[in-house]
């Protein structure tokens, strides 16, 4: 997800800006897609206003609640054995702060994430951002092509071209021009790391996404392994040609003690 800043866009300019990106991704869509690779995940991409502390509450439990390692109260059944008397129904309409509720919009997410929280070891990454009006670009799943596409639609540079206005007038309409003024890049967080604006254009520029990244690594750790060889046959290689050269001294030694003329070469 990408973190923006946003300064009172008008209900037009958002408009414009979601049709802009909307069109965007599905050309990354249909680029995929005439490669062979039919990623249709564009539509699962989403602009949206977000609320801080709503936010800020949901992300605490996703980061330090996990509900696998709490203590699970037992839930008797009637029709349980162990169960004292089939009369024993439990009550299906609880309080909030029943134990029983352990999902994460119970109670008890919430204290065992606040309790989390104040353990200053322990920290989402995302603290410094959570300023001011924020609007998520959320993701799916990574994919540094469509990362490309939303950049070049709400955050361009240099590396990250605008589109011409011959190719897309639409984009370059005073609507939508004027709502991306409004919006600031502040961050974003890729597979559970949090990355800076740097950080985050360097995912989106991997040329041929994360197969493009795969690539790389196995190139990566080819060259290792090839220097790593070259290494060491260059060290057997300089051990032989040492010892073959003291053992042709050892040998015109030899020959010279006992009057013989030592070889050339």
């Amino acid at each position: 997800m990408i973190l923006f800043q946003h300064n009172n866009l008008r209900s037009v300019e958002w408009v414009g800006i979601r049709r802009e990106l909307a069109a965007a991704l599905r050309k990354v869509d249909e680029s995929l897609a005439a490669d062979g690779r039919p990623d249709y995940f564009g539509d699962g991409i989403k602009l949206q206003v977000i609320q801080k502390g709503i936010f800020s509450s949901a992300l605490k439990v996703v980061e330090f609640y996990h509900p696998e390692q709490q203590p699970q109260a037992p839930v008797h059944h009637p029709t349980d054995p162990a169960t004292a008397t089939s009369a024993t129904i439990p009550d299906t309409f609880a309080a909030s702060d029943d134990t029983r509720l352990t999902h994460g919009l119970s109670r008890t997410a919430y204290e065992v994430a606040e309790a989390n929280r104040r353990n200053k070891k322990l920290k989402h990454g995302l603290e410094p951002l959570l300023s001011g009006p924020l609007v998520l670009v959320t993701f799916p799943t990574v994919s540094p092509r469509h990362l490309k596409a939303v950049f070049e639609i709400l955050a361009p540079n240099k590396e990250f071209p605008a589109p011409k206005r011959k190719t897309n007038p639409g984009y370059h309409e005073p609507a939508v021009q004027s709502g991306l003024q409004k919006l600031m890049m502040l961050g974003a967080r890729v597979e559970g790391k949090v990355f800076d604006m740097e950080g985050a254009r360097w995912v989106g520029s991997i040329e041929g996404g994360l197969d493009g990244l795969r690539a790389q690594l196995v190139a990566m750790l080819q060259g290792v392994g090839a220097g790593i060889t070259n290494t060491l046959e260059s060290a057997g290689k300089t051990l032989y040609f040492t010892m073959e050269g003291r053992r042709g001294m050892l040998e015109d030694e030899q020959r010279a003690q006992a009057g013989e003329t030592p070889k050339e070469g």
